[in-house]
């Protein structure tokens, strides 16, 4: 079955332009023009793949970044007009796996989803991501080491996921608190270090050759292979 990508653009000419090359490309399409839609059908079912314009009607394109986030690593690109570096920073720290910048060539659009796809499996195919006898199972929300079960809590199974799909990304203790915790949460950046230690506890149970997850000095965590 083809990929399905979901086009979260308030300008319909742009996102026309999109759906058609992308259909071309053998993409199924769903078009968006409001964050709070996409949300919606992403939560019913969620795509491979978003194009996700930065400013949106309803629900702006940065929190259904940060909020797919918290469910799922799927692809997203950011389409945006905004080429401030803070802009780009702000959306890489909240999950974005890419940048196009408006005014944009849609061959480039696609030539960049597909170099995304490439990486995330189709849905009903198997989500597992393995290094040093680690397994994620996404679709379940768990992670196995030798083909048991890690008992982990959600926050540190949010953390380890977040930082086992990027390993050698390091991760400071705010970013952490904001992908890993509801906004309305109050929160500490000792509650991260606190799970952050259990985890690493749990870890070196059934992985006594040394630590998955690194401190760096001044800075937050990593995971490291």
């Amino acid at each position: 079955m083809s990929r399905r990508v979901f086009v979260v653009e308030d300008e319909t000419q742009i996102a026309q332009i999109l759906h058609d090359y992308l259909v071309n490309a053998g993409y199924r399409v769903e078009i968006f023009g409001d964050g709070r839609s996409a949300l919606t059908a992403f939560q019913e079912s969620p795509p491979d793949l978003f194009l996700l314009d930065l400013m949106l009607p309803e629900v702006d394109g940065l929190t259904v970044c940060k909020e797919v986030r918290k469910t799922s690593e799927v692809p997203i690109i950011m389409l945006t007009a905004k080429a401030e570096e803070i802009d780009r920073l702000l959306g890489l720290e909240l999950g974005a796996d890419d940048y196009i910048c408006k005014p944009f060539s849609p061959r480039e659009v696609v030539a960049r989803a597909k170099a995304n796809l490439r990486r995330w499996p189709a849905a009903g195919e198997s989500g597992e991501k393995e290094s040093e006898g680690l397994f994620h199972q996404p679709e379940s929300q768990r992670y196995l080491y030798d083909g048991k079960p890690l008992s982990l809590t959600n926050t540190e199974y949010k953390i380890l996921a977040l930082m086992h799909d990027s390993p050698g990304r390091v991760y400071s203790r705010a970013q952490l608190l904001d992908l890993c915790y509801d906004p309305d949460q109050d929160v500490s950046d000792r509650a991260i270090d606190s799970h952050v230690k259990n985890l690493r506890k749990k870890l070196k149970e059934v992985h006594p050759a040394g630590d998955l997850i690194h401190s760096v000095y001044g800075v937050g965590y990593r995971y490291e292979r």
